[in-house]
């Protein structure tokens, strides 16, 4: 009825448009969001005219209803933005005089519509990128900004580079926040380096620009990248020097800002002889050298020092005593770089009832731009290994115009369900293989005959890492593939090398052993399992129950089926299970308190907005600190991977859930949700301070 009276009252009117900003400037309805009388009628308008093209102005009776109509735009909400503009032709309006309305609005410091009225006027071209944005970084509207400069190349440049000389060291940013102080919705805090460093990044992948356009945030990055190469070779110990010093020469690389930085963390760290040693190496003028370092440096003689050979061998003859070793000799393992080579392996591997262990090396980005590039394609049968060099293998394809032939093999390894493939955490892998390899980005949805050991691993009943760490005395806690190793073989993997620069060309003797060793291990645990599975309080079935079963999970909204009851774990039990184990009585999120363990603070923040009473541990907290929370406060630990293990066993039954760590946090929440059965009401949503 509505519609119909309106389109009659358009009609009897003499001049719909003039008389549209007749009702729209004396009232007031339409300035609120959501779907008021004034926006009804003026989508209804845009419609009408359509049909009714004559009622359209033009001329000097158009200029003048565009000029009210500038007066009204300033006040709407967005909904009502592209009707308007629409109805009034804006677009064909005076460039000019729109640039200068904007340019108004922005003066009386309105500066998200000036941004919104820019983008749906497309002006952004002719204003200053610079002053349109920086008042709404203030304001914490980076999503605006992105809309800003989101059709223009040249602004995403201009825009990553701006932002980039505000991190320049010894920046002031209160310069800039100073001009804006009374801004309402007024976040200087937001404006921190960190916070424009994770800006820039995001900026640089979502727009595809050249990294080398913010060179103070890659070098901010590449100095943390350094404080934690430092960390993890003097204080964890968990690299080799050799491993080590490969990354540290591509982090530094010939930056002379960041080699400075390099012989001060020598100093600290180590001595000025290796600092002196360093300089040599990068090749620095004296002057950019601390006293001692020169000084050692004169005095330096260059010299093989054989105590270090000497280091080096008793450092193997402990490692063989303390870490899994690799039951095969060193002629069974083969590095593969050409398409002649590959076949004799495709042979092997290929066979009908074949067992293969596989994994997967890349070089660690250390948080740079960018999907990981797979390296090495690790293959393991019982006698010998196979690692296939990617990076030369893709090479090849390229220049011989046969792209598909490498893909075709592993789809087919993949998909025959009469080959058992081993991995461990096989998703993750096969992602990385897809963005290496478009030809492969189905494999995950078409793969049969996997046994994902990381889905074993999860149930299997082991001593917790803190114990087996005190027992061996081991420097850091073992973790993950190197954990299960630990628990079914006896000896932890030396995980040293996972970190490795795996682009380099030709890989060390030691990354050649650790590949193999990582995708070897895979059949020898295995093989226990399938042998003697009571004794980790595995079902005897194992075979039957995870060989052939996809590899990844569906999307969380679908990961529950009608017949399938989610057990405390988070994982799921078949429907054969359904009569013991009965879904909980639904609950309210104001009944429901939960602790998140650090990795899940996304979760947490979204489970607080939809009224459930929320505990986070901070960053560096240790995972045991949720179990303390829980069990003083009764809260449900949520938690993901490992840490699982541990926490389970510190509470009561089902007081503690894995969450899948792959998943979004909306998908995460819906997970915990369905588990726990907390039915969300409208009032409930905000309900709790953020």
């Amino acid at each position: 009825q509505l519609k119909e009276e309106i389109r009659r009252g358009f009609a009897a009117l003499e001049d719909p448009l003039a008389e549209l900003l007749d009702m729209l400037e004396s009232s007031s309805d339409w300035k609120g969001k959501g779907h008021s009388l004034g926006y009804y009628i003026t989508t209804e308008l845009q419609l009408w005219i359509k049909e009714h093209p004559a009622v359209q102005q033009s001329g000097i009776k158009l200029k003048k209803l565009q000029a009210r109509v500038l007066r009204t735009l300033a006040q709407c909400p967005a909904n009502l933005l592209d009707p308007l503009i629409s109805i009034y032709q804006l677009h064909t309006a005076d460039r000019n005089y729109l640039l200068e309305h904007v340019s108004h609005l922005y003066q009386r410091g309105h500066y998200k519509e000036a941004a919104m009225l820019s983008i749906k006027l497309k002006l952004q071209p002719d204003q200053d990128v610079e002053k349109m944005c920086t008042p709404l970084l203030l304001q914490d509207k980076t999503n605006l900004v992105e809309d800003y400069v989101g059709e223009y190349p040249e602004l995403q440049s201009k825009l990553l580079q701006i932002l980039d000389t505000w991190c320049e060291p010894g920046f002031n940013i209160g310069n800039i926040t100073r001009q804006y102080q009374g801004l309402s919705r007024y976040k200087p805090d937001k404006l921190n380096r960190k916070m424009l460093s994770k800006l820039v990044f995001r900026l640089l992948e979502r727009f595809n620009v050249d990294p080398a356009l913010c060179p103070n945030v890659i070098n901010q990055r590449h100095l943390r990248t350094l404080n934690y190469l430092f960390y993890k070779r003097f204080v964890e110990k968990t690299m080799t020097q050799e491993n080590w010093t490969d990354h540290v020469q591509s982090t530094v690389g010939e930056n002379r800002w960041l080699q400075g930085h390099l012989i001060q963390l020598l100093i600290s760290y180590c001595d000025l002889n290796t600092a002196a040693r360093w300089a040599q190496r990068c090749n620095l003028p004296k002057e950019m050298l601390p006293y001692g370092v020169a000084d050692e440096l004169q005095k330096l003689q260059i010299q093989e020092r054989v105590e270090e050979g000497v280091k080096a061998d008793n450092y193997e003859e402990s490692k063989k005593k303390d870490y899994y070793q690799l039951p095969i000799p060193r002629a069974n393992i083969h590095f593969l770089q050409t398409w002649e080579e590959t076949l004799p392996c495709w042979e092997k591997v290929l066979q009908p009832g074949q067992v293969v262990g596989i994994d997967m090396e890349w070089r660690p980005s250390f948080g740079m731009v960018g999907k990981p590039r797979v390296s090495l394609l690790q293959m393991a049968l019982k006698d010998e290994v196979f690692l296939l060099d990617l990076l030369r293998l893709l090479e090849q394809a390229e220049t011989e115009g046969e792209k598909e032939k490498l893909p075709r093999f592993i789809q087919m390894l993949y998909s025959d369900a009469a080959i058992t493939k081993l991995g461990y955490g096989m998703s993750g892998d096969l992602n990385s293989l897809a963005a290496t390899w478009s030809a492969l980005k189905d494999t995950d949805k078409q793969a049969q005959g996997v046994v994902d050991l990381l889905k074993v691993d999860k149930q299997v009943d082991v001593l917790s890492p803190e114990q087996s760490y005190e027992d061996k005395g081991f420097r850091q806690p073992e973790k993950g593939l190197s954990l299960l190793v630990q628990h079914v073989l006896g000896k932890p993997l030396d995980k040293t090398e996972q970190l490795s620069n795996w682009e380099k060309r030709p890989l060390r003797e030691e990354q050649i052993l650790y590949a193999a060793s990582d995708a070897y291990c895979l059949l020898e645990i295995y093989e226990k399992l399938c042998k003697d599975p009571a004794s980790f309080g595995l079902s005897s079935d194992l075979t039957e129950s995870l060989v052939g079963k996809p590899i990844i999970k569906p999307r969380a909204k679908k990961q529950l089926n009608k017949q399938d009851v989610p057990s405390p774990s988070g994982q799921q039990r078949k429907g054969s299970d359904k009569e013991t184990l009965c879904p909980p009585a639904p609950i309210s999120p104001e009944e429901f308190s939960v602790v998140c363990d650090n990795m899940l603070q996304g979760l947490g923040r979204y489970l607080r907005c939809l009224g459930v009473d929320v505990r986070m541990l901070e960053n560096e907290d240790d995972h045991r600190k949720a179990a303390e929370i829980a069990r003083q406060e009764g809260r449900v630990i949520l938690t993901s991977g490992l840490p699982y293990q541990t926490l389970q066993s510190q509470v009561a039954e089902g007081r503690c859930f894995s969450v899948n760590c792959s998943e979004k946090a909306k998908e995460q929440a819906l997970q915990v949700l369905k588990h726990f059965n907390v039915q969300v009401s409208l009032a409930d949503i905000f309900s709790h301070c953020q």
